[in-house]
C-alpha cells in the first residue's frame, strides 16, 4: 500500500475524504475510481493521489475515520446508560435502542460499512482487519469492559466478559441491522424497541446476577 506523498491543504483533504465516503459507500470497494472521487471531491485525480497515494490508502482512511467516529458515539452511549446504572433493564434496553438508532442514521458512514460487508471478499485483508479493530472489536471490547464491571458490583453474574458482550450484541442489535440491512431500510421505533427489550429479557436470562437469600 502507498502512503501519500504530499501534504496539500486541509480542506482539500477534508473534501477528497467527504468524496470518498460518497462514493465508496455508493459503489464499493472495487468499482470505485479515483477519477470519480476526485470528480465528487471538485479536484483534479493527481491531488488526490498526493494526498492518499493510492486507493487503497484512501479507502483505509476513510474506513478508519468513519469506523472510529461511530465507535466514539457508541462509547458515549455506554458512558450514559452503563457507567452509573440506576435501573439495570432498562438502562439495557435504553443502551441498546440508542446504539440502533446510531447505526440506522449513520447516513453515508453506513453506506461506507455496508460496503465493506458486501465486499468482504474484495477488500485488503490488512485494510479489513484495521478497519474491524477500529469499529466493531473496539466496541465488543468496551462493552465487555462495562459488563466485568457491572458483574463486580454483582448488578450482573458475568464469567467471561467478551462472550458477553458478544451475546447482547447478537441479541439486542443483529435483529435491528440484519431487519434493516445495516440501515438501508427503516426499521420503526416501536420494532427497535422491542427486540431491544427481547434481548435485554434474554440475555439478563443468561447472565442476571441471582436474588439476594431471604433471611
Amino acid at each position: 500500500m502507498a502512503t501519500a506523498g504530499g501534504a496539500g491543504r486541509p480542506e482539500k483533504r477534508k473534501a477528497i475524504t467527504l468524496a470518498a465516503t460518497v462514493v465508496f459507500g455508493r459503489e464499493g470497494y472495487v468499482r470505485a475510481s479515483m477519477d470519480a472521487i476526485a470528480a465528487e471531491a471538485g479536484v483534479s485525480k493527481r491531488t488526490v493521489y498526493n494526498h492518499f497515494g493510492d486507493k487503497e490508502a484512501l479507502f483505509l482512511s476513510v474506513a478508519l475515520q468513519n469506523s472510529a467516529e461511530l465507535t466514539e458515539k457508541i462509547r458515549d452511549l455506554m458512558a450514559k446508560y452503563l457507567d452509573r446504572v440506576v435501573d439495570l433493564r432498562q438502562d439495557l434496553v435504553d443502551f441498546a435502542v440508542e446504539r440502533a438508532r446510531a447505526v440506522l442514521s449513520a447516513g453515508e458512514h453506513g453506506a461506507l460499512g455496508r460496503a465493506i460487508r458486501a465486499e468482504v471478499a474484495n477488500i485488503p485483508a490488512d485494510v479489513l482487519g484495521a478497519w474491524l479493530e477500529a469499529g466493531p472489536v473496539a466496541s465488543l471490547r468496551d462493552l465487555a469492559a462495562h459488563f466485568e464491571a457491572l458483574s463486580e458490583r454483582g448488578l450482573l453474574a458475568v464469567e467471561d466478559a467478551a462472550l458477553a458482550a458478544e451475546q447482547y450484541t447478537l441479541l439486542t442489535f443483529h435483529p435491528v441491522a440484519d431487519r434493516s440491512f445495516w440501515g438501508a431500510l427503516p426499521v420503526a421505533d416501536e420494532e427497535v424497541e422491542r427486540i431491544a427489550a427481547a434481548g435485554v429479557d434474554a440475555f439478563l436470562r443468561i447472565h442476571g446476577a441471582p436474588a439476594p437469600a431471604e433471611g
